[in-house]
């Protein structure tokens, strides 16, 4: 991986991806204690960034193999991204998805034109075994979500917004907080803002229960989680940080942060009532980092990326009500 393939990356989605802003409010502000930078990729193509990752890994693909198809695997955000970018190529896509995913993400997928393949993550099945079993007697390509240099690539064109938008707005230092599963988005950034803004620093935000990133850079070993269910931040729950990632992480990355799933919620009701966007539980994380743990935090700005914005109704009415 390297700043070359996140530019490229960058070419190939011109014109594709939307160019997302960076969203501020004095009331968030005064919560953080800090000037506050919200970019919020909730208002990306299929709800979220993996649009960027699954439009840079099916572009790279040569023409032979993209017309034979392409297999991912994701809890609804990848996948969602992959369809998208596989349809628009002309490519057939099958997804494999949690039967426990939100059955917005599962409707989305089959709506743009993949064909979905559901595995029972509570009760152990492995969505690689069942992947590579997939892949293997159809001649499909894998994209995986984030072990996967081109999905790394087209994450990292984020950083490069990031550190364009944040300098136009006066901020060229100071803590990026992103949403962390597997550590694709995380390890893109932190990439571009290296080369682009070196004085800005990705930092890997989790969800209390599946800290595994976080542990992994306390432990510089990569740790797994216990459970791989039970969390409403469906969206970063992965089994570990992934073999590519970690080692980017590890030499660019902050300390992890972690947050609970009521901080989340309330980051959720706070972005709909002070910026109008709404964002899932998962997506919600780094901004609730960035407002309620403001002490782990350096400097006088902070960057937060809201990741996505798929969002099953009740659990975003869970959120308003709560903390509305």
């Amino acid at each position: 991986m390297n700043i070359d393939m996140i530019r490229a990356a960058a070419d190939r989605l011109a014109g594709h991806a939307r160019r997302t802003p960076l969203l501020t409010s004095p009331f968030l502000d005064e919560i953080a204690g800090r000037r506050v930078l919200v970019k919020p990729e909730c208002l990306q193509h299929t709800g979220s960034f993996k649009f960027r990752g699954g439009w840079s890994a099916v572009s790279a693909l040569d023409d032979t193999t993209r017309k034979n198809g392409v297999i991912a695997y994701s809890s609804g955000n990848h996948a969602q991204g992959v369809a998208m970018a596989a349809t628009v190529h002309g490519a057939p896509s099958v997804i494999v998805m949690p039967n426990d995913a939100p059955q917005l993400k599962i409707d989305n997928t089959r709506a743009l034109g993949a064909e979905v393949v559901l595995y029972d993550r509570p009760g152990g099945e492995s969505r690689e075994d069942v992947g590579a079993a997939i892949s293997s007697t159809r001649n499909l390509t894998l994209i995986r979500p984030y072990d996967e240099p081109q999905v790394i690539a087209g994450q990292g064109t984020t950083g490069l917004e990031i550190a364009e938008q944040a300098a136009e707005m006066g901020v060229t230092s100071g803590d990026v907080l992103a949403c962390c599963g597997g550590g694709g988005l995380t390890s893109g950034i932190a990439l571009a803002l290296e080369a682009e803004a070196p004085n800005m620093r990705a930092r890997p935000v989790e969800p209390e229960g599946f800290d595994d990133v976080a542990r992994s850079l306390t432990t510089g070993s990569i740790q797994t989680n216990n459970s791989q269910s039970g969390s409403l931040c469906d969206a970063i729950i992965t089994p570990a940080p992934g073999n590519l990632t970690f080692p980017i992480l590890s030499r660019l990355c902050g300390p992890g942060m972690v947050v609970s799933e009521d901080e989340a919620l309330h980051a959720m009701a706070l972005a709909f009532k002070r910026l109008k966007i709404v964002v899932e539980p998962g997506g919600a994380v780094a901004l609730a980092a960035a407002l309620f743990h403001g002490d782990d935090i350096e400097g006088d700005a902070v960057t937060a990326v809201c990741t996505g914005g798929n969002v099953d109704a009740d659990v975003f009415t869970q959120a308003l009500s709560k903390f509305g």
